[in-house]
């Protein structure tokens, strides 16, 4: 059998990512995609061209995320990571971040594609932990000082873990992660990546 009737046996000629039926294709998912099920899924034509970059991110369409990113295939759990992850600054793709559990090689190859596929530009903005360290979404950071939450009435303590964060596109400074279910901006100085 070819790759692509492969794809279309498990996805049961559907998407992967959205359902939708119509304007299937192969989408290899990469870095070091290969010519197998494995390292590919079946998407229609708006999930391949949103994923791509060829047509502009809508992110009603991605709240099929919230059932997809429950895949058991690894490429289809993978895309599903890296969406939520371009999508971070809406609360539904933060929550589906902040639930979802890959394991490492899974969040490794997510993490991997994620960040060659945005490294490309050379003026993008890089966000740094306070040794220096480069920040990538999805990352887990430690607080390295005891941070007073203006307006909730708790102070985040040294040592906390701040799990699948988010960068905050515009500031190298800043980023978002939940502490005690709030979901807070913090200062890159005031973290170490774990």
């Amino acid at each position: 059998m070819s790759l692509e009737a492969d794809l279309r046996a498990r996805a049961e000629d559907k998407c992967e990512l959205c359902g939708a039926t119509d304007a299937l294709r192969v989408v290899p998912v990469g870095p070091d995609a290969d010519d197998t099920p494995a390292r590919a899924l079946l998407a229609c034509q708006t999930c391949e061209d949103q994923m791509s970059g060829n047509a502009a991110l809508d992110e009603t369409h991605w709240q099929c995320l919230n059932e997809s990113a429950w895949n058991q295939e690894p490429a289809v759990q993978v895309a599903a990571w890296r969406m939520a992850s371009r999508l971070s600054s809406h609360t539904w793709a933060q929550d589906l971040l902040d639930m979802l559990y890959l394991d490492e090689d899974t969040l490794a190859w997510a993490q991997a594609g994620l960040s060659t596929s945005e490294g490309e530009d050379d003026d993008a903005i890089v966000h740094k932990d306070t040794h220096g360290t480069v920040l990538s979404p999805g990352d887990t950071v430690i607080l390295i000082k005891d941070l007073k939450v203006k307006g909730a009435g708790f102070t985040a303590k040294r040592g906390t873990a701040v799990r699948n964060i988010s960068l905050v596109p515009d500031n190298p400074a800043q980023l978002e992660g939940r502490v005690n279910n709030q979901l807070l901006v913090l200062l890159t100085e005031f973290v170490k990546k774990a």
